[in-house]
C-alpha cells in the first residue's frame, strides 16, 4: 500500500522530543491561510476531530488528520512532514522549540494512485 502521509528523519527527532515531554501526540493539517497552512502537532486528544475530518493515516506513532473539504484538493498528493528553524504563528507544540513543521507534497504516480491507504472519515471510526 502506498502512504498518503511520510515524515523526515528531521521531523521524527522533533516528535521524539515532543512525545518524551507531552506524551502521545497527533497531528492535524491546518487549512488556514498564511502561517495557518501547515501541519499542527497536539497531545493526543487536544485537538477534537470531528465528522468534517478524515484520518489520512499514521507516522511516527502519530494519527495524521485532515479536514475533509481541504483533502479534496490534497487526496491526488503524497504528504511529507518536515522541520525547518523559525516559529511559525500557531499552537503547534514544537514552536518553543525555535522549530516549525511544513508540508512538502508531490503528485502520487498513476500506479501509486491504484495502491493508496484509504482514508478513514472521522464520524464513521
Amino acid at each position: 500500500m502506498t502512504k498518503r502521509v511520510l515524515i523526515t528523519p528531521e521531523a521524527m527527532e522533533v516528535v521524539d522530543q515532543l512525545t518524551d515531554r507531552y506524551g502521545p501526540l497527533m497531528f492535524h493539517q491546518s487549512g488556514g491561510c498564511c502561517d495557518g497552512s501547515q501541519p499542527m502537532c497536539f497531545q493526543e486528544g487536544d485537538f477534537k476531530v470531528g465528522s468534517s475530518d478524515v484520518l489520512l493515516g499514521e507516522i511516527y506513532g502519530c494519527d495524521f488528520y485532515m479536514s475533509a473539504d481541504q483533502f479534496e484538493y490534497w487526496q491526488y498528493s503524497q504528504l511529507t512532514i518536515d522541520v525547518t528553524e523559525g516559529r511559525g504563528a500557531s499552537f503547534s507544540l514544537e514552536i518553543p522549540l525555535g522549530v516549525r513543521f511544513v508540508t512538502r507534497s508531490r503528485m502520487f504516480s498513476d500506479e501509486e494512485l491504484r495502491t493508496l491507504e484509504p482514508v478513514v472519515r472521522c464520524e464513521t471510526r
